[in-house]
C-alpha cells in the first residue's frame, strides 16, 4: 500500500529478516521492491527505493548495539520493523521474538538518527510473511 497526499507517504508490506553470524549483520528487507541506492551511516546501511522508501536496513554489529548473544539473533522468529522519515530525522522501531533456552526474548529498540542525504517525509511498515 502506497499513500500520499495530505498525509506523509506510507508503506506496508511483508518482509524477511536474515542475521550474518560471522560479521553480525543484522538485515531486514520489504518483500518484493527493490533498493536503488543505500545511505551509510555509523552503525546502519539503509537501502532506498526508486520512490524514496526505506525498503532495506542492515544493522552492524547487531548483538553489540542490542546487547544480545550472536546466537540469539539468529533465532528470530517474529519481527516488524517500522521507519519513520520525518524532517530529515530517521526514527527505526523494531520489535523481535527469539527463542532462548525456551524463553522468549523481546527486545523492542528505537533508534534516532539524523539522516546525511534529505529524503521526504515517510513511514514504512514490514514484518515477517
Amino acid at each position: 500500500m502506497c499513500m500520499v497526499g495530505n498525509q506523509r507517504k506510507q508503506l506496508t508490506e511483508k518482509g524477511v529478516c536474515d542475521y550474518d553470524y560471522l560479521n553480525d549483520i543484522l538485515f531486514f528487507k520489504v518483500k518484493n521492491r527493490e533498493y536503488e541506492r543505500s545511505i551509510e551511516m555509523d552503525r546502519f546501511i539503509i537501502d532506498i527505493d526508486n520512490e524514496n522508501f526505506i525498503v532495506g536496513i542492515q544493522i552492524l554489529n547487531a548483538s553489540e548495539l542490542f546487547e544480545l548473544k550472536k546466537e540469539l539473533l539468529r533465532k528470530i522468529c517474529k519481527w516488524q520493523f517500522q521507519a519513520s522519515i520525518n524532517e530529515n530525522k530517521l526514527e527505526f522501531k523494531l520489535i523481535f521474538q527469539a527463542v532462548y533456552r525456551n524463553k522468549i526474548i523481546e527486545p523492542r529498540p528505537i533508534i534516532i538518527e539524523e539522516l546525511t542525504e534529505t529524503l521526504p517525509d515517510s513511514r514504512v511498515v514490514c514484518s515477517v510473511s
